[in-house]
């Protein structure tokens, strides 16, 4: 495989990352990605919360939590206590329901932030991404691979996508920040 499609391969890897990342912000809304990196001890073992609870959203504020063994309940509610998503759940002793508060504005602002700083890391992982395939080209121009102009239209591919990358990116950044800021 040559230069150019491993470059877009792993801008691409780089983009599906920010995507799941994309997932696990708040937007005011109930959303079981929220608990994705709940770990909850399951016989000594870290266990994603997902693989010991079917997850589900009955409404646009809550997620109920229903484990598979029901002496898991304290462990689970723990479990998403510790994790510091900033809500509280409870149980019924059959379920975990956690109710998802409202956003404040200035906790809108602060989630907008933090997101322009996660998809700030994004485009640092493409332009590195854009780095190294340029090195791989000029490596391949200096061993008399590929030739210096075929090297330099390959830069040039290199840096369009690189471009579409991190448009994409920003893209994306829009269309969550109006989620997020949405009452």
């Amino acid at each position: 495989m040559g230069v150019v499609e491993d470059c877009k391969a792993n801008m691409e890897k780089r983009i599906k990352s920010f995507d799941n990342d994309l997932l696990k912000v708040r937007t005011g809304r109930a959303s079981i990605a929220m608990l994705d990196g709940v770990r909850v001890d399951y016989y000594g073992a870290p266990t994603p919360l997902n693989q010991i609870a079917t997850l589900s959203t009955p409404d646009a504020r809550t997620i109920n939590v229903t484990p598979f063994e029901k002496k898991l309940i304290q462990d689970i509610e723990k479990a998403i206590m510790i994790a510091d998503l900033g809500v509280t759940p409870n149980n019924d002793g059959h379920i975990v329901r956690v109710p998802i508060p409202q956003l404040t504005e200035e906790r809108r602002k602060d989630i907008v932030k933090n997101l322009k700083k996660v998809a700030e890391d994004a485009k640092v992982g493409i332009r590195q991404v854009r780095r190294e395939s340029n090195d791989e080209l000029k490596k391949q121009i200096k061993d008399k691979k590929i030739a210096e102009d075929e090297g330099k239209r390959l830069e040039d591919l290199v840096q369009k996508q690189t471009d579409s990358y991190i448009k994409a990116i920003d893209d994306r950044v829009v269309k969550k920040e109006l989620e997020v800021m949405k009452i």
